[in-house]
């Protein structure tokens, strides 16, 4: 059994046929445990809406997702724990606090923290935080 922080990005390829959909799906294999900050519900809403408003979604399409969504077994954290770390992480690594919600998360639970948006990734790789950060791509 594996262990993950997903976040937003990563959790976004579950419902879109796009680049790096297929390894973000491996993540909902039987048998992976998921982790996220609660904010992560309303980043996910907000990435729904964003869909509707550019007329790629119907209002229906979205409401099938947030079904779908809450039906994937991700443990949601309280973020206020994690705030204090994830400042100092933000300040540390130039990368939002929201971003760094994530990333305290994994540090805090010892797993390892899968993303799919690249500025992040790449922005975190030539750090002393490359060793909490994957790339969706390179999920075993």
């Amino acid at each position: 059994m594996s262990e993950w922080v997903v976040d937003a990005s990563a959790a976004a390829k579950w419902f879109l046929n796009e680049p790096h959909a297929e390894p973000a799906r491996r993540l909902l294999q039987l048998g992976q445990v998921l982790h996220a900050p609660d904010f992560f519900l309303l980043e996910m809403d907000n990435l729904f809406c964003k869909r509707i408003r550019r007329g790629d979604w119907t209002e229906e399409d979205a409401k099938e997702a947030r079904a779908r969504l809450r039906q994937i077994p991700v443990k949601t954290h309280a973020f206020p724990y994690l705030q204090d770390s994830a400042y100092a992480l933000a300040v540390q690594s130039g990368r939002s606090i929201y971003d760094c919600l994530y990333l305290s998360l994994a540090i805090e639970l010892r797993v390892p923290f899968v993303t799919a948006d690249r500025r992040l990734y790449e922005g975190l790789a030539a750090s002393p935080l490359a060793r909490r950060v994957l790339w969706v791509e390179d999920l075993a």
